[in-house]
């Protein structure tokens, strides 16, 4: 189209964010164990539970920051 202009996706420090949550959760061997429980639940599960909600929120507040 005539007179249309591409905006430039710029690189922005906040996608930073988004690689805490697959460290946390690409390494085995930091949650590879079954204490401590919690609720009777051990701790592989509950960790990886939380770094659903984790993920979560670091993909609101980067999509939030972001936001052009």
């Amino acid at each position: 189209m005539a007179g249309s202009r591409k905006k430039r996706q710029e690189w922005s420090w906040w996608r930073l964010l988004l690689l805490v949550q697959f460290i946390a959760v690409l390494w085995p061997p930091f949650y590879n164990r079954a204490e401590p429980a919690l609720i009777g639940m051990p701790f592989f599960y509950w960790y990886q539970l939380s770094w659903v909600v984790i993920g979560a929120i670091l993909t609101a507040i980067v999509h939030f920051a972001t936001d052009e």
